[in-house]
């Protein structure tokens, strides 16, 4: 009887490693920075090295930013504990001296970044522009890697940005803005990763933006059943456009009276690749304002 008890906790203990394991491994968020985050910040570094002997080349996928033209993007670039690689994220400017990102940016539940350098006024991530360093990041109390649940973070700045004619902070959903769903509305990501699958080094790679339109969590959760929460907001990919590795913590905006609004931070997407057509899903800003605001 002993034994059968033994051998049926180890069978539940076994399988449920597994489970875990497995879902480890479907997560694109879990073990980011290694998996992801370093191979592209070389990828990347590489690339503008060769961009800048070659001026002339042309971007591939998405849409080539100009300076200035998304004041509020940051290019975020990792220090992590014992490893000699460095990660690749993005972020929005919420005031001077914070700027908002995904957690799984600074902790992926395997790795630990322990340094990070922010880039503003710049559409090349490794050179140019004003960059700041930061140790004090504080992500969200109940972010779960594993899950992908809370996935976001403030970066406090030892000092603030200057503020400029292409270097500017991003508003926060306020008033009724708090309680929409942005559902059927155009929105703009940007960031550094990835302009395709599979791609390799690239002669231009710069700061890209897309347009995607917000689609609801029922239907997004049609591609992504356990994941979705009424805490991320999803978009729609169509021909390949959407936000790709490298690009995570990234902003997503729409428009309101001519000025952009951040409603989302760029999470996750398919661990099949990012042209599958699979949405990208977001951090839902109106969900953690009141984590941002604590932060401010």
């Amino acid at each position: 009887m002993k034994l059968a008890v033994v051998l049926v906790s180890l069978f539940v203990y076994v399988s449920a490693k597994s489970y875990l394991h497995d879902l480890s491994d479907a997560n694109p968020a879990y073990g980011y920075l290694t998996k992801y985050g370093i191979p592209e910040g070389e990828r990347i570094q590489k690339a503008e090295e060769e961009f800048l002997r070659t001026p002339s080349a042309k971007i591939t996928g998405g849409s080539p930013a100009a300076i200035g033209q998304f004041k509020y993007q940051a290019g975020l670039i990792s220090d992590i504990v014992g490893i000699s690689g460095r990660g690749v994220c993005g972020g929005s400017l919420i005031s001077p001296n914070r700027v908002l990102t995904a957690a799984h940016c600074w902790y992926d539940g395997r790795n630990q970044a322990w340094r990070v350098t922010v880039v503003l006024d710049s559409i090349l991530l490794f050179s140019g522009g004003t960059r700041i360093e930061s140790t004090d990041v504080q992500t969200h109390p109940l972010w779960f890697p594993l899950l992908i649940v809370n996935d976001i973070a403030v970066i406090r700045l030892p000092k603030k940005a200057q503020l400029s004619n292409t270097v500017g902070t991003i508003a926060l959903p306020t008033g009724s803005l708090s309680t929409e769903n942005f559902v059927g509305e155009a929105a703009i990501a940007s960031g550094f990763g990835i302009t395709k699958d599979g791609g390799g080094i690239s002669n231009d790679q710069f700061l890209s933006h897309v347009t995607m339109n917000v689609i609801s969590n029922s239907v997004c959760s049609l591609a992504y059943p356990v994941a979705i929460r009424p805490s991320n907001i999803c978009t729609r990919t169509i021909g390949g456009t959407s936000t790709c590795r490298g690009d995570s913590g990234g902003p997503l905006v729409v428009q309101r009276n001519d000025k952009p609004v951040l409603i989302g931070l760029t999470s996750f997407g398919s661990a099949f690749g990012c042209e599958i057509g699979f949405p990208a899903a977001f951090v839902r800003v109106t969900s953690y304002l009141d984590f941002i605001n604590q932060n401010l």
